[in-house]
């Protein structure tokens, strides 16, 4: 399965470190910032599953970029931090933080608290999709139409995987960018026309015509299959 990517944002960089070696050990793919410029940067960049987010940052604090992120994306949000009075977390979960873990803690209980969140959210990953003659495989990041094997970029694999993720489900076009390209990406929407346009072209018998990469008038696309 893909592993999922968690964005560590703190200033206590042995810290950082420290967690994202244990993230890795355990399956998750993880990144650091020290600042909320870096986070932004990297949250602009890539996809994310989940933010670990301290509230003392240099430039900022982890209130703001938490209201930043609720304005483009669901993204999941814990809260790690020193400050544990109870009108910071109040404020935590006000405005759209997950869960709240004050400083210090255990690397086993925070670990717990981000597999728990991680279940809540994607529940079980399935490793394959299929629809029509086409099958995706996650793990391999592969992709067979008949039999034979179609090469993606990706962006057209991730994009392909996410329609899969929500088949029958009619997903927006701001939500696509976010999930695919970056919550704060400054990627066009006609970016992900095109990228419609190539997945159709590989996995449609007829383009022109799609009977399972469908668009959604006025709001985006989906994944249409009875299977």
């Amino acid at each position: 399965m893909d592993r999922k990517r968690i964005l560590i944002v703190d200033d206590e960089k042995d810290l950082s470190y420290i967690i994202a070696e244990m993230l890795g050990g355990c399956g998750y793919q993880a990144e650091c910032a020290d600042s909320a410029e870096s986070a932004y940067e990297l949250l602009a960049q890539k996809s994310f599953h989940l933010v670990l987010l301290d509230i003392n940052l240099p430039d900022s604090t982890g209130f703001e970029i938490c209201k930043e992120l609720r304005r483009v994306s669901q993204v999941p949000v814990i809260f790690a931090s020193a400050r544990t009075a109870e009108d910071d977390r109040i404020t935590g979960f006000d405005i759209g933080g997950d869960d709240y873990i004050p400083k210090p803690y255990s690397m086993k209980e925070l670990l717990s608290r981000i597999n728990a969140l991680m279940r809540r959210v994607y529940g079980r990953d399935e490793d394959n999709f299929t629809f029509g003659n086409v099958s995706v495989n996650t793990s391999a990041r592969t992709v067979t139409k008949g039999g034979r094997n179609v090469d993606l970029a990706q962006r057209e694999f991730d994009l392909l995987v996410t329609l899969c993720k929500n088949k029958n489900t009619a997903i927006p076009k701001e939500k696509l960018l976010s999930d695919v390209w970056g919550a704060f990406s400054e990627v066009e929407p006609s970016t992900l026309t095109v990228h419609i346009r190539w997945l159709r072209e590989k996995l449609e018998d007829d383009p022109a015509r799609p009977k399972y990469i469908k668009t959604v008038w006025r709001l985006g696309y989906m994944l249409e299959d009875d299977q």
